[in-house]
């Protein structure tokens, strides 16, 4: 079955796990700006780390049929750094135009601080000036509830942010209700030790039904698994939901969301 992964780390993956990906379904992915295992020093690196999301990977990826589109930010984990932050979203409109960009992302918190507020609303300025989609990161563990929360807050705060252009990720039991009962995209990912499994998520399709709900592998440097969305497809099919329905959600609901996107050409997919 074709699906798109919404949210996975490429820079962090081998050539052959695109080929594996490729062999397993996936026909399109999203990379959003994420930490690299350490706190870059300088507007300089971002640049050439945005570089790469939108000139190399592009490339690598369709050695294998798959398209890849991007997101660009600075993190949460590095933005403690507001002067860096500040030095990076006003570089970031540089990259605005090359034809893979989709938006601004992964923008959220990490351990809900005031500085990560702080740069959390100026790229969502940024988002709004140049009218571009949103991807969220919310917190782990212990943060993501409270995090979440204050996130949503933000966002709800300020009118003219579209919310059904901004993509709420890493949701889990206690947040997606929070998340889709206020408009906005929910995405699950599938992590083999936190965050979700395809058991939990299977769960949370059949609770809260498949409107703007996708799921994603957010496959990145620690323990993660880039076909997690297959073992998804696979619990799915086990329990008896039929290939529209499974389809709906690893395919239609992620081609929809970022067909919002001028950039993300809908032609080019099977």
């Amino acid at each position: 079955m074709d699906y798109i992964d919404p949210h996975i780390h490429m820079v962090s993956r081998t050539t052959d796990d695109y080929e594996t990906l490729a062999r397993m379904g996936c026909v399109a992915m999203s990379e959003p700006a994420f930490w690299a295992g350490f706190d870059r020093g300088s507007v300089d690196s971002f640049r050439d780390y945005f570089r790469q999301l939108t000139q190399f990977e592009p490339k690598r990826a369709a050695q294998f049929g798959i398209k890849h589109y991007t997101w660009l930010c600075i993190n949460a984990k590095e933005a403690e750094n507001v002067s860096l932050s500040r030095e990076v979203i006003a570089m970031i409109p540089e990259f605005l135009t090359a034809p893979n960009v989709l938006g601004i992302g992964e923008i959220g918190l990490n351990k809900n601080t005031k500085n990560e507020s702080t740069i959390f609303l100026e790229h969502v300025e940024l988002a709004v000036k140049y009218q571009q989609q949103i991807l969220i990161h919310t917190p782990h563990l212990e943060d993501k509830y409270q995090g979440t929360r204050m996130i949503l807050d933000m966002l709800m705060h300020d009118t003219r942010v579209d919310r059904s252009r901004v993509l709420v990720d890493h949701v889990e039991e206690h947040t997606i209700e929070a998340v889709l009962e206020n408009g906005f995209w929910a995405g699950m990912t599938l992590y083999p030790v936190t965050k979700c499994t395809p058991q939990r998520a299977a769960d949370m399709i059949e609770r809260y039904g498949p409107e703007r709900l996708m799921a994603n592998s957010a496959g990145d440097w620690g323990p993660s698994k880039p076909t997690a969305i297959p073992d998804l497809i696979m619990e799915l099919k086990r329990r008896g939901h039929t290939r529209e329905q499974i389809h709906r959600v690893v395919y239609e609901n992620p081609r929809r969301f970022f067909a919002q996107s001028s950039n993300f050409r809908t032609h080019d997919l099977p």
